[in-house]
């Protein structure tokens, strides 16, 4: 666990670091929100990684950007690009976006053309592995449970009463972590045959 007052890429060049010198030799895909500079500092440490930024957390920054009168419509365009069936379909819906849209919310638009590599790694796997990794909703849902706990205890004497809590509080939100993730056997050997020797299973 790190703890920092905030987020930047020196903060998260320091928790990658520190990964790497506790044994951590690779990251297959890495799936990060938005923020400055994290792409950054994971390809500094382990260049190899591939990048998938959350689509979620994209589509709810260009949301705060729609005139609410268009949300709805806004949203029935953009599903077809996130949601297409390959790359290249994406690729020809984020056009019709742009060509609809691109005059009214040029900023949105922009935002999707300049990430777009890193927003669409995930269209290389088939739908179980893209389920994984396209959004970051697994650990935004951990945060959730964890800032539940930390938000009713007010303020903390030092960082290590807070470690203490929040250490506990995973003990007990891991109790819960019962069920297999889904078709996971066969997720495991499409990233087995895509990442050869850099993943290993025994079998």
């Amino acid at each position: 666990m790190y703890l920092s007052e905030s987020e930047g890429a020196n903060f998260w060049l320091s928790v990658l670091t520190d990964l790497k010198s506790r044994g951590v030799k690779d990251i297959l895909i890495a799936c990060t929100d938005n923020l400055t500079g994290f792409s950054e500092a994971i390809l500094s440490i382990f260049p190899q990684t591939e990048i998938q930024k959350c689509v979620i957390h994209q589509i709810r920054n260009s949301l705060k950007y729609i005139a609410s009168k268009d949300q709805k419509a806004f949203m029935v365009d953009l599903k077809k690009v996130y949601k297409a069936a390959t790359k290249s379909q994406a690729e020809m819906e984020l056009l019709n976006l742009e060509e609809k849209w691109g005059k009214k919310y040029p900023v949105v638009i922009r935002s999707w053309n300049e990430h777009w590599e890193e927003l669409s790694a995930y269209f290389q796997y088939d739908e179980p592995v893209r389920k994984l990794i396209y959004t970051t909703n697994a650990v935004e849902g951990f945060h959730r449970q964890v800032r539940k706990i930390t938000k009713t205890k007010g303020a903390f004497p030092n960082d290590m009463a807070l470690m203490k809590l929040i250490y506990l509080a995973v003990g007990n939100i891991s109790k819960k972590w019962t069920q297999p993730l889904q078709n996971w056997g066969l997720t495991i050997q499409q990233l087995c045959i895509k990442f050869g020797d850099r993943l290993k299973i025994n079998l």
